[in-house]
């Protein structure tokens, strides 16, 4: 590989580089997170079918499994950077796992909060200790966790360091939030969405839920942009090139 191709390829490795190119792509994901999340909504609450059997009430599965998907992902994407930080020392690993981690609490709390209030009409309950529920609050648990660790420690690198030991640890407690419909009898359902078979539900349904979590995935990556750019200003706030920044915007 020539040298030209290496310096390309890791060109946007430095928070410097990538803190314009982040820059550039925060509004085009932000007005596609609008877009996908009005289209979503739409169908979800206008177009798609009442439910048989639970009525008006399951509408709220257009927030709550997206959000819960979500959740999931984003705590996945997080780890995986935090194993980058650790084996590779690279900064701004380390800064995109910061920035991931309020985005996936919101989501882990959007999840549990909606669940309730599908559970209440659904189940007759708002909260059981039920295997999945348990294990989304867990989850909930870590992001907090981590992001209490990381501002609770002074030096960045260890803190960094301290986060995404705890981070990694986690990362076993998604499966089990996936699987645990299947491993343990619980209350909640089962999954309506497989890639090993075709969806169990109408195909508006189907198509509302998926359009939402395109739009909760946009909005993941917009706030994402936006706030590793905020975390790249604080942690490089002594360097020339950020007090030249700040210098142009006063």
């Amino acid at each position: 590989m020539s040298k030209s191709k290496r310096v390309s390829w890791f060109y946007f490795s430095s928070p410097q580089t990538f803190y314009g190119l982040a820059g550039r792509l925060q509004p085009w994901f932000s007005a596609l997170a609008v877009i996908f999340c009005v289209v979503g909504l739409y169908i979800g609450f206008f177009i798609a079918p009442t439910d048989a059997q639970q009525g008006e009430s399951y509408r709220i599965i257009f927030i709550h499994v997206p959000s819960a998907w979500m959740s999931m992902f984003i705590y996945l994407v997080m780890g995986f950077w935090c194993g980058v930080g650790l084996v590779f020392n690279t900064r701004l690993s380390s800064m995109w796992a910061t920035a991931l981690a309020p985005t996936g609490a919101l989501f882990t709390f959007i999840a549990l909060w909606t669940g309730a209030l599908w559970g209440k009409p659904t189940w007759g309950t708002w909260w059981v200790w039920d295997a999945r529920l348990t294990s989304e609050l867990i989850l909930l648990f870590l992001y907090i966790g981590f992001m209490a660790l990381q501002a609770a420690i002074d030096d960045q690198r260890r803190a960094d360091k301290a986060g995404a030991v705890l981070a990694l640890v986690g990362v076993i407690n998604v499966p089990i939030i996936y699987f645990s419909v299947k491993w343990w009898s619980t209350l909640h359902q089962g999954s309506s969405v497989s890639m090993k078979s075709a969806p169990t539900m109408a195909m508006t349904m189907f198509a509302g839920m998926i359009v939402m979590a395109l739009g909760f995935w946009m909005y993941s990556i917009a706030t994402a942009l936006s706030r590793v750019r905020c975390v790249i200003l604080e942690r490089e706030r002594h360097t020339e090139w950020v007090m030249a920044e700040i210098g142009e915007r006063k």
